[in-house]
Parts: C-alpha cells; structure tokens; sequence
C-alpha cells in the first residue's frame, strides 16, 4: 500500500482522469426543477399568509371591525374544549340555530376575531396549490408516477378541507 492510498477518504467517489466526470451513480445533483418551484410557492405563500394574519390580527386587536367574543372575555373561553366553546359562543353572543362549525366560520367573517380565520385558512391551503403548481412542470417531464401523486394529493388534500368527508361528531 503506497502512501497516497493510505491518505485517500474512501467515501471519496472515483473520478475518470480523462473525462473528470464523477462515476458515483449516488452523486448529488442538486435539487430539481419541480422542488425548486414547490419551495418557491411554498415561500411566498408563507410570506403572503403571515402578512395576511398580521393584517387581520391588527384589525382585531385595535378594534377597527366588531368582534363576535368582546377582547376582554376571550381569556374565560380559554379553558374549554371545542364543544363547549362552541356551544357558549352561540348560546351567549351568535344567538344561531345551529353551532358554528366546519366552514361556517365564513358566516362570520367580517367580525375581527372571525376575520383572522381568511389568513389561517390560506396558510392551510399552501401545500394544495405548491402541488398544483409543480403539476405542468411533472406533465412536462412526462413524470408520470410523480403526476399521479401529486393530483391525488391535491384531490385527498382538497377533499379534507372541504369538510364533506366528517370525522367524530
């Protein structure tokens, strides 16, 4: 064994002197073109939700819409679980026939504690359209596996949200 082999890592891949082309089938070439896409909805979604939510939550905290719960009775709904939440907030302020659940919410929706719910619910929404998004790129490399995935993901992700498919109660 001659020095220099000694020395060498051996998780170093095995270059080709003439051509200098790494021969390690593993390499890593990078992200590709579809995740580049994928992160960059992903990132100005974000961006545009968080943006959204400081709008909205400004809105509420300085009072400028009415909020369904006064500011200053939120603190006693804290404790309670969903049901009773539900049930105190339509026995003492909404007055409605049935409790606000699923996309109800919109009902309400130009009260200011009910108005931080449009930010949330695009923030939700994000990975359903970086799905969308990244399709054509997929149909263009004639991906087919990954297309399929993609759509599904987006139909079972869209079906969730729309609330037709109902768990528990």
């Amino acid at each position: 064994m001659t020095e220099d082999s000694m020395t060498e890592d051996s998780t170093t891949p095995e270059m080709n002197d003439e051509t200098n082309i790494t021969t390690d089938p593993v390499a890593d070439t990078g992200p590709q073109e579809e995740q580049l896409l994928y992160a960059k909805i992903l990132e100005v979604g974000m961006f545009f939700g968080l943006a959204l939510l400081l709008v909205t939550f400004t809105l509420y905290l300085t009072r400028t819409l009415p909020a369904v719960i006064p500011i200053e009775q939120l603190s006693d709904f804290w404790t309670m679980n969903v049901h009773d939440f539900l049930e105190s907030l339509n026995e003492h302020y909404l007055h409605q026939e049935h409790l606000l659940t699923g996309w109800s919410w919109l009902s309400q929706v130009w009260k200011g504690d009910f108005l931080n719910f449009i930010p949330i619910a695009v923030l939700s929404a994000i990975t359903i359209i970086c799905y969308m998004g990244i399709v054509p790129v997929l149909i263009r490399k004639k991906d087919r596996a990954y297309v399929f995935m993609a759509v599904l993901e987006v139909l079972i992700l869209t079906l969730a949200a729309s609330g037709i498919l109902a768990v528990g109660h």
